[in-house]
């Protein structure tokens, strides 16, 4: 590879603000500047990297309304860049913009970017209450462009039974998927307490964290005042943690611009490959199976594929950890066992580390950054998902040159050639009988099953979405298994309800 066209990280930075009054945060424009002065200082060109930048990417910030971020944040640290960009909402994007900075440098049109984005929700959600007005910094000439489609992920039938939020709807995947390896209901809690337990204490060692505490297994899946039940079977110490200040960013150029800037060797971090693909089934219950994401499979399989490793090659892992069964399903697509002894963390996840919106993944590649080079090389996967399974992203990292043509997309060869993964409509205009394939129990702030949400197919072959509130009926699917348990579908109030045999 032509060292004008080999694309590399050189330097990274990463910012936590906690617990500070809304009306001293630091606002996103001032946040993003840390990070890309930040990340030039940790290259060791400092302004002289920023003086090279020509182009520049901010990823989706909640709340901000500047019209051009990248071209603002640019004009704040007196960068010359001239393309901009910004992004959809999502917990994949951040890799997909960093492979897609990867491939302009690969084809010749940047020598040097800046990627960053900041989480301000913490100060969103805090400011109203307590009479703030948030003047942030607006402004930007320009529109950039967009990487990614914005799409809603879920259907508004979805959302009549519930199903609005992460929090809703990623426990249905994870009991679909505990019911597919036959394991007990309690044999499944233990597994994923004991996988995050893992990802806790990997965030008690990390500065950039928004909780670090190491915490046990019991503590994290045992329902208590401070670690309620959320929807069955996640309590809250397994939900990703939105409402925090953050911020992450990198700087990426060729092998070329630092040698010409005097870049040390030892802060290079080769991009070798990634990829993105969507679910076909695009909304949640049209997955034609529950229990599986083909297009994780294609999207991690296609980014070691382009890079030339195998992921036994691979020595430190970041999955998209919003919930247990994103990391369950990461490692179900390359065949990994959830015990694996690397690990599946560099940062804590985003129930520990934080899972600031879009950027979580900006920390997790600017932590693999790091990881590479302090402990003296390897290679490094870090992925991303975005919506409910439905998106996603990955890309492979290495303190050594790659071996083969850097690309970027998918492999022909893709794992899920001989899958099903056509969308199944669902419906909630049936009555009769039925089987649930996957379900959760919602429970109140007092810590109450307060309402099933459940998808199955109907006896003539019909996807249906249905809720339940019975107590009796919610008690008996948070303590016996609810995948395969057939029943009747009747109307109540505009809802198809689900009641079992």
């Amino acid at each position: 590879m032509n060292d004008e066209r080999t694309p590399i990280l050189v330097g990274t930075a990463q910012f936590v603000e906690r617990n500070i009054d809304p009306a001293e945060a630091t606002e996103p424009l001032l946040m993003l500047e840390k990070m890309a002065r930040g990340s030039a200082e940790d290259s060791g060109a400092g302004d002289a990297l920023l003086g090279k930048l020509d182009t520049v990417a901010v990823l989706n910030v909640a709340g901000w309304e500047a019209r051009n971020p990248a071209q603002v944040v640019a004009d704040k640290i007196g960068a010359p860049a001239t393309k901009f960009y910004t992004s959809e909402m999502g917990g994949q994007i951040g890799v997909t913009a960093v492979n897609v900075l990867a491939e302009r440098i690969v084809k010749g049109e940047s020598q040097a970017a800046l990627l960053a984005g900041c989480n301000n929700m913490r100060t969103l959600m805090k400011a109203g209450p307590a009479g703030v007005e948030l003047n942030w910094t607006t402004g930007g000439t320009s529109d950039p462009e967009m990487i990614g489609t914005p799409k809603n992920g879920s259907s508004e039938l979805e959302g009549k039974y519930g199903m609005t939020m992460p929090p809703d709807v990623y426990p249905i995947f994870e009991n679909a998927l505990r019911a597919s390896l036959g394991l007990s209901l309690e044999e499944h809690n233990q597994r994923i307490g004991k996988l995050f337990q893992k990802f806790s204490a990997v965030a008690a060692g990390n500065p950039h964290a928004w909780f670090p505490v190491e915490r046990s297994v019991e503590e994290l899946i045992t329902p208590q005042p401070t670690n309620r039940m959320i929807a069955y079977p996640y309590t809250k110490f397994l939900n990703a943690i939105l409402n925090t200040d953050q911020a992450a960013g990198m700087i990426l150029t060729t092998v070329a611009m630092a040698q010409q800037l005097g870049i040390p060797e030892d802060r290079w971090v080769y991009w070798l490959g990634g990829a993105e693909s969507e679910e076909e089934a695009w909304y949640p219950t049209e997955r034609p199976d529950f229990s599986n994401a083909p297009a994780m499979g294609d999207t991690s399989r296609s980014a070691l594929a382009n890079a030339a490793v195998g992921v036994d090659e691979i020595d430190h892992i970041d999955f998209y950890s919003c919930f247990p069964v994103a990391v369950e399903q990461a490692a179900k697509q390359l065949d990994l066992d959830v015990e694996d002894p690397r690990g599946f963390t560099v940062t804590g996840g985003l129930p520990y580390a934080g899972g600031p919106a879009s950027a979580y993944t900006l920390h997790s590649l600017a932590s693999m950054a790091d990881k590479l080079r302090d402990t003296g090389g390897g290679k490094g996967l870090v992925t991303g998902n975005g919506w409910y399974l439905t998106k996603h992203s990955a890309s492979v990292w290495s303190t050594e040159a790659g071996q083969s043509e850097l690309r970027r997309g998918l492999i022909e060869d893709l794992p899920s050639r001989d899958l099903d993964t056509k969308a199944r409509p669902s419906t909630d205009d049936v009555t009769g009988l039925a089987t649930i394939s996957a379900y959760t129990v919602q429970y109140d702030r007092d810590g109450a099953p307060q309402r099933g949400i459940l998808v199955g197919d109907t006896a003539a072959g019909e996807r249906f979405i249905a809720n339940a509130f019975d107590p009796s009926v919610l008690q008996g699917l948070v303590t016996s298994e609810g995948v395969g348990v057939p029943g009747t579908l009747s109307k109540k109030d505009e809802l198809t309800i689900f009641s079992p045999s």
